[in-house]
């Protein structure tokens, strides 16, 4: 192929030169024609230099996305039919019916609109399928194409390169598509409170950003995973005066707080109910603030406590996060004011120092009257300490939606001083729904209490349990093996349950919903994972065999239920692409269980394994097929990976 396309670019060179010496770059109107030719031929060459250093690039260490392979081919054949047209709609997606084709580039319409609008020219779209049919350059991937309907450009895949494609994924592994240069992405999720223990609502945020983190790590993304704990501010006055009374001598006794929800809300009664205690609560935040050791020793005797907390659920979820709190800004605030005040975007409105950002009617509090600071200087801190410290290239905030206005009116203030060009980093608020109980009102305990996160991962291990003993997994499966399949289906389902859903929606929490081993959830996919993986194993087939058969033997794609499985499985790196674009990660989920259901359907017309239907014996082993189950494997097992579940052998 790269022989192939070096001579056609050699061919192309010298068409320009002959051009060239006939007079037709930067000739007069009357050689139009010729200058249109010799257009079409930059165009083309430039395509072709484009596409051989990619191609060279991507055929080492990434996966193929079809997608945008046919993206780039339609392009140039949409600019060699229509050099003098800019930013023609390219549009190219996958057919819903096989009758369509693969693929399908649906352009000529808007293509027609735009002719239409600037030029006065009418043209049918089905004339422009025409025409960009004919200027499609040579490509390894394109079978045939066919105009339909009012200029539907249907696309035919080659099966050999198809085939080609599914051998490399069984040799190389599932790889990351081709995405660019590297970057760095700062992700900010999680963020519970100290001294308040992680209840439902942090449930999202803690699986949806580890699941974004997994993904731009996959990728070759430089990820940094923070954790901006409320471990800062006016509540630890009172905190730390109801320590010092609770225990006096904390400072050489570790307090055995053990209970650190119930010693918040005493320290918050006595707030609101004793005056005197309010009174020395706020000289305790001043003392903490000018850094006293002693004051310093019991934030610290506090945060631990709820740190030792926290982990038992990071552990639990496998979250892997770095602590970065609004202590860690603090220092920074002041110069946040400063540089405000400095470039005069500083009003002072009762005493507050207020900065008003345009476009929005509320404006940023960056002072107290008090002097003291607020949320909003701290994001501000925050926000500059990772663009022009940390030098993120993307900054991902995974917080609900009801705090978009302010992560809006924070993002806007760091654009409005200069901090970053939103058409160089991407800066953007990953926002998402609550979680609702089945009464499809805010999730809460038949008390009213807003549920501990704990007790709910506690609830699915028991539910998990139930579940399989149910279906009698105990009386075949290994002690250990149930212990296994127990965590890898309470938490799997816990987060697919969420992560299966837009996470711009709320959605309902339903342990019996989640836990159906029918329909898109995580034992659905666990169970046919474990399946799909047997089958090989069942015949006797071990991963050498297997990697011996992908690197020897061809596979065959003739039966419309391989040919769509190879597709599908194939059609990965484009799923994830998508999501790195928009971050919203139920369309992974939506993959996995087509791909799943896609399997099901090969399985049931494509026999894997023969057997002599009276003995029982393997007859014979269909190689390129468990091949297709092996690769369908592999892609679930990435898919779940980036999803942060984890699948088991036997279940």
């Amino acid at each position: 192929q790269f022989a192939l396309q070096e001579n056609e670019i050699k061919l192309l060179t010298a068409e320009i030169e002959h051009l060239k010496n006939f007079g037709c770059l930067g000739v007069s109107p009357s050689l139009e024609g010729l200058r249109d030719e010799n257009a079409k031929l930059k165009y083309r060459l430039n395509f072709l230099k484009k596409s051989l250093q990619e191609e060279r690039s991507k055929s080492t260490k990434s996966m193929i996305n079809i997608n945008s392979c046919l993206q780039e081919i339609f392009g140039a054949a949409i600019q060699a039919a229509y050099p003098d047209l800019e930013n023609p709609p390219l549009v190219v997606t996958p057919s819903q019916q096989p009758k369509f084709g693969d693929y399908q580039c649906n352009s000529a319409m808007g293509i027609s609109q735009i002719l239409l609008k600037t030029r006065e020219q009418k043209v049918i779209p089905r004339e422009i399928a025409e025409k960009i049919a004919k200027n499609i350059p040579a490509n390894d991937c394109i079978e045939k194409v066919e105009i339909a309907g009012p200029g539907f450009i249907n696309v035919h895949l080659r099966k050999n390169f198809v085939s080609k494609q599914l051998s490399s994924l069984l040799i190389k592994g599932v790889q990351p598509p081709a995405i660019g240069k590297r970057k760095k992405v700062v992700v900010d999720f999680s963020s519970p409170n100290i001294a308040k223990e992680m209840h439902v609502g942090h449930l999202r945020s803690t699986i949806i950003g580890e699941s974004m983190c997994r993904l731009f790590e996959f990728v070759g993304y430089d990820v940094l995973r923070l954790n901006h704990l409320g471990d800062w501010g006016t509540q630890f006055g009172m905190l730390i005066a109801h320590l010092q009374d609770k225990f006096p001598d904390y400072l050489t006794v570790s307090p055995p707080i053990g209970d650190l929800q119930a010693f918040y809300k005493e320290s918050k009664r006595r707030f609101d109910t004793e005056e005197e205690f309010k009174k020395r609560a706020y000289q305790c935040v001043v003392l903490l603030q000018s850094k006293n050791p002693d004051f310093i020793k019991a934030w610290n005797l506090i945060c631990d406590v709820s740190r030792r907390e926290f982990q038992k659920i990071y552990n639990c979820l496998d979250i892997t996060i770095i602590e970065r709190g609004e202590s860690f800004y603090h220092e920074m605030m002041k110069d946040i004011v400063k540089e405000f005040e400095d470039k005069g975007f500083v009003q002072v409105d009762d005493g507050r120092k207020v900065v008003f950002v345009p476009g929005f009617s509320v404006p940023l509090t960056i002072m107290k009257s008090d002097g003291g600071y607020t949320y909003d200087t701290s994001d501000l801190a925050a926000l500059k300490h990772r663009l022009c410290e940390e030098k993120a290239d993307v900054l991902i905030y995974v917080v609900d939606s009801g705090q978009s206005m302010h992560f809006q009116t924070v993002f806007a203030a760091g654009q409005m001083i200069g901090w970053y060009d939103p058409k160089v980093t991407r800066v953007a608020h990953a926002a998402f729904g609550v979680v609702l109980g089945e009464d499809k009102k805010k999730f809460k305990t038949r008390s009213g209490d807003t549920v501990r996160l704990i007790d709910l991962l506690e609830e699915g291990l028991k539910r998990a349990m139930d579940k399989l003993k149910d279906k009698e997994r105990d009386k075949v499966l290994t002690p250990e093996e149930l212990k296994a399949a127990q965590t890898s289906v309470a938490f799997g389902c816990i987060k697919y349950a969420d992560l299966s859903h837009n996470r711009l929606n709320d959605y309902v929490f339903s342990f019996d919903k989640m836990l159906d081993d029918r329909g898109n959830t995580a034992a659905y996919l666990l169970y046919a994972f474990t399946r799909i993986r047997a089958i090989a194993r069942l015949a006797n087939i071990d991963e050498q065999m297997l990697q011996k058969a992908a690197r020897e033997e061809v596979l065959i794609l003739d039966h419309e239920k391989e040919w769509k499985l190879g597709k599908c499985i194939l059609r990965f790196p484009e799923i994830l692409q998508k999501i790195l674009e928009d971050l919203l990660l139920h369309t992974l989920c939506d993959y996995l269980y087509e791909l799943a259901t896609t399997f099901t359907e090969f399985y049931d017309s494509c026999y894997c394994v023969e057997k002599d239907r009276q003995t029982g014996q393997i007859v014979k082993v269909n190689m390129w097929r468990l091949l297709l189950c092996e690769a369908t494997a592999t892609v679930m097992a990435k898919g779940f990976d980036i999803l942060g579940i984890k699948p088991v052998q036997r279940m």
